[in-house]
């Protein structure tokens, strides 16, 4: 199983960026899909999580009307756009599946390496 996390890099505060996790060996379909991330010095910690048809999201307070979570089960791939960007948004960015519907980092069963997203003032 392996959930590749691409997208991330450089962007000014005020910025955009779109990251992606492209799974394989795994049907994401049988999952609830999850971004996590980690910064410097800290825990690493729930950001958005999306039901497995996509109609459902739950994001973290600190990105809620930020960030957008959504999928292509087609593509086995899911995607987190990431607007409004602020330096305390630098992290290293990781996808996960999980077989629960919850926050709980815990509850995923499948993680991706990781993406870093720097967010400069």
């Amino acid at each position: 199983v392996q959930l590749q996390a691409c997208g991330g890099g450089l962007v000014q505060a005020g910025g955009s960026l779109r990251l992606s996790c492209a799974a394989s060996g795994l049907t994401i379909s049988r999952y609830i899909m999850g971004w996590f991330r980690q910064a410097p010095g800290k825990e690493r910690e729930f950001v958005a999580r999306i039901t497995w048809s996509g109609g459902s999201t739950n994001y973290a307070d600190s990105v809620n009307g930020r960030f957008t979570m959504s999928r292509d089960n087609a593509k086995n791939t899911v995607y987190l756009q990431m607007n409004s960007l602020k330096p305390e948004d630098t992290a290293v960015y990781y996808c996960a599946a999980s077989l629960w519907n919850d926050s709980e980092l815990l509850k995923y069963n499948y993680w991706g390496q990781g993406t870093l997203v720097t967010v400069s003032s």
